[in-house]
């Protein structure tokens, strides 16, 4: 995996994906990019909670070990807009500029509303097939925006599977292309198309 995501100095690497909701209320655009040192990952999410449309964009910076530096979140959940700033320094978070030290020590961002920070974990653990590592995220639950940490454990199970299990009881098969992207992920997203 690492191989593929080494490029010339100058050339663009990442990729763009289209994912639809498996319940049929949602899709979402996704892109992943090199962004100076650094990685930039990116997305519009439409769906439904309940009757309520909802359109969430949001856009997460990592640093070169993918560890995740930056998150910004705009939700559009019925009539009302809501937006959520993230820092995070060495395990240390602030939400909207306030410090959140029930969420030190997580490393990565979970939004609840895509498969994309799937990817964050993937590439920052870089797991040889047959191994497994427990992390904590900061795990952003909507429609509410509110948070908490959320032990997981990712194992690679072949160069494209990952089994996937949370401290709320869910589990899952995740296959990824050569990037980390989420191709297919059971009972939530399927990828439809991607560059």
């Amino acid at each position: 995996m690492t191989q593929e995501m080494e490029a010339p100095e100058g050339r663009d690497v990442g990729r763009a994906v289209l994912w639809r909701g498996l319940d049929g209320r949602g899709t979402e655009y996704c892109r992943l990019r090199r962004m100076g040192a650094g990685w930039a990952l990116g997305g519009t999410v439409t769906l439904a909670f309940g009757d309520a449309p909802a359109v969430v964009r949001y856009s997460v910076a990592c640093d070169d070990t993918w560890q995740t530096r930056t998150v910004v979140v705009d939700a559009t959940i019925g009539r009302e807009r809501r937006e959520l700033r993230l820092a995070a320094d060495g395990g240390h978070w602030t939400v909207d500029g306030q410090p959140r030290p029930d969420l030190d020590g997580c490393v990565d961002v979970d939004l609840g509303v895509t498969p994309a920070t799937n990817t964050l974990p993937i590439r920052r653990l870089n797991l040889a097939v047959g191994e497994s590592r427990e992390v904590v995220a900061a795990w952003v639950r909507f429609p509410a925006l509110d948070m908490r940490p959320l032990a997981q454990r990712y194992t690679r199970l072949d160069e494209h599977t990952y089994h996937y299990e949370s401290d709320t009881g869910f589990s899952a098969e995740l296959t990824v292309d050569g990037l980390g992207l989420i191709v297919s992920y059971p009972q939530g997203w399927e990828r439809v198309a991607a560059t």
